[in-house]
């Protein structure tokens, strides 16, 4: 089969998951819609779910969409810059950065908006730092960002540790849902896309010479690749991409540590199709999981992030035992 039919079908089958994905989160939930109530709701139809289609899942369903596809276009990317397999969206500590402003507002009883501008700046400034820690006197090595980056995680933890311990009963609650994601206070969901298709435009022009980073520093280098350049714009659209999914919904996990790899099963380490399709992929499976947590134990509602590492842990496992040795 030609590659490009080949990537075309691909893609279209993931649309087609994706589209899928979210008509099931619009039908599913403690109030059953029929599809065709659901389908008269979108086109501006009077129905009996028209409100709950329309103010309440349409939006947590994009949401989840839009975070599940910067999670993994994140990981895809944190995964050819560090040319570390087991690279993911929070290895650099943006997500303990985030947590920290976020807990930190929630602990002030702060309203949602103070919520996730102060998640917004801990994650930047956690970037920040990690980037100026692994910078450090010019040189940047990928063992030297991971490094930095787990132990910025670890200072991060240890004060997520603290606000925890000091928090007010009426307060736990709602920070250790954050910190386990949560879409559930998901408002517009316009922001998180707008991120999600700045994110994958201003990384598709970098996918070419992503392909030839993949190969080694000393092979880019040898065929033009400014690489240092390169690092640098991967590093801080990763790490944005990353903040925008963690100011939505909280810290999710595995969604961008596995999808690249399952993705990757089906279409190669070809950049040009790994992204896109990434993004597909992660979006359908936080929309899916998302779902399944608003409906398991309806009507009570389990984190999201419980789901995707319920879910992420065994496939991981079973990924890393069809690894040649």
């Amino acid at each position: 089969m030609p590659t490009r039919r080949r990537a075309f079908l691909i893609l279209a089958a993931l649309c087609l998951l994706a589209v899928a994905s979210i008509g099931l989160a619009l039908m599913v939930g403690s109030l059953r819609i029929a599809p065709t109530e659901v389908l008269a709701a979108l086109l501006g139809q009077d129905s009996a779910g028209v409100d709950v289609v329309l103010q309440l899942r349409l939006p947590r369903a994009l949401a989840g969409f839009a975070c599940g596809g910067l999670l993994a276009l994140a990981g895809a990317l944190m995964q050819v810059l560090l040319r570390n397999p087991l690279a993911d969206p929070y290895v650099l500590g943006i997500s303990g950065g985030a947590g920290v402003g976020a807990l930190f507002a929630i602990l002030l009883g702060l309203p949602v908006l103070g919520v996730d501008a102060l998640a917004f700046a801990g994650a930047l400034g956690a970037m920040l730092l990690v980037f100026g820690l692994a910078h450090g006197d010019g040189s940047w090595t990928q063992s030297r960002l991971l490094l930095t980056g787990v132990i910025v995680a670890a200072g991060c933890g240890a004060l997520v540790a603290l606000m925890l311990a000091l928090a007010p009963d009426d307060r736990l609650r709602g920070m250790l849902f954050w910190l386990m994601g949560d879409l559930a206070q998901a408002g517009s969901a316009g922001p998180s896309l707008l991120a999600l298709v700045a994110a994958l435009l201003l990384a598709m022009p970098f996918a070419r010479e992503l392909n030839l980073l993949a190969r080694g520093l000393m092979q880019a280098q040898a065929l033009g690749v400014a690489v240092n350049r390169l690092r640098y714009t991967i590093y801080l659209l990763a790490s944005l991409a990353t903040a925008a999914s963690v100011t939505t919904a909280g810290s999710i996990g595995f969604v961008g540590l596995v999808v690249p790899h399952l993705v990757r099963l089906a279409t190669g380490n070809d950049q040009r199709l790994l992204l896109p399709a990434s993004v597909l992929a992660g979006g359908s499976l936080l929309v899916l999981a998302d779902t399944l947590a608003r409906t398991l134990i309806a009507p009570q509602q389990l984190p999201v992030g419980v789901l995707t590492a319920l879910i992420g842990v065994p496939v991981f496992l079973f990924l890393l035992s069809r690894q040649p040795k």
